[in-house]
């Protein structure tokens, strides 16, 4: 009966270490699982922030580059009328 009574425990010992063992490979799949998730999120939410900060520059370069050429048409323009001014001071005299 002794020896009965040991084995039962010995038996029950090893199922129960058996079933925690199992349920931490579980977390532990579970847990890595969640990891990746959240490494996935996280490089998805950095590309798209890169390619906004992409197109907002594009957009910065293209406005720069208007107003560049409007300055530049502006500075013509202002040239164009001194030299009329100096053409017709000319004249004058």
């Amino acid at each position: 009966m002794k020896k009965m009574i040991l084995s039962f425990f010995a038996l029950s010992l090893l199922v129960a270490t058996s079933a925690c063992r199992e349920t931490t490979e579980e977390k532990t799949e579970e847990a890595t699982e969640e990891i990746g998730e959240d490494i996935e999120n996280a490089a998805e939410n950095t590309g798209d922030a890169i390619e906004e900060g992409v197109e907002e520059t594009g957009e910065a370069i293209e406005n720069g580059a208007e107003e560049v050429e409007e300055a530049a048409d502006h500075a013509g323009d202002e040239m164009e009328e001194e030299m009329h001014e100096d053409d017709h001071d000319h004249d004058a005299h």
